[in-house]
């Protein structure tokens, strides 16, 4: 078990229960933040960060120390979702400027989505999906079926690139073998 850094007393009950919740799950996998990270798309860092109330987890950190515990995420995800609605919401800072990047027109800021500006607007929290490749390869759609005709066509060209070249190879061959003979 680890010995964890107390929470900030100001901290909001449901923030307070939900950091302890994910601290108790991270320590039944009897894991190092190391070894977290390396199970999950998050960093060290941003587990301690997660884990000390520093900042709220984005649900698919919440998702994915779950899979990694063996727990149901659904229970996990309600209180993530009352914690991060009572989560303290810390003043942005003044010195960055909004400013697009050069030859960028719109009313985006840098390097913001349209959501990330907006939330950040109203003072609320953008849970930004960082999520395994493979997960996202899990949730992708099939492709939609092209033609018979496209897709035939598709797949004999792979075929006909390797007979020609299996040609060149033999002619190569016999070509050397004739040369050297």
């Amino acid at each position: 078990m680890s010995a964890w850094q107390p929470l900030p007393a100001d901290l909001p009950p449901e923030v307070g229960h939900f950091v302890e919740q994910l601290r108790l799950l991270k320590d039944r996998t009897g894991l190092s933040l190391v070894a977290l990270g390396e199970r999950t798309a998050y960093s060290k860092s941003s587990w301690h960060r997660y884990l000390n109330a520093t900042q709220p987890p984005p649900r698919q950190a919440v998702v994915a120390l779950c899979r990694v515990a063996g727990v149901d995420a659904e229970r996990f995800c309600v209180r993530w979702e009352l914690a991060v609605r009572a989560w303290p919401r810390t003043v942005a800072p003044a010195a960055v400027p909004a400013v697009a990047p050069a030859g960028v027109t719109g009313g985006t800021g840098a390097g913001l989505s349209a959501g990330a500006n907006r939330a950040a607007d109203e003072g609320g929290y953008e849970d930004v999906p960082t999520v395994p490749w493979w997960d996202l390869l899990a949730e992708a759609p099939e492709p939609e079926s092209l033609p018979a005709r496209h897709s035939w066509a598709a797949s004999h060209r792979l075929l006909l690139y390797a007979l020609v070249l299996v040609l060149v190879l033999l002619l190569t061959a016999v070509i050397g073998a004739v040369t050297l003979a």
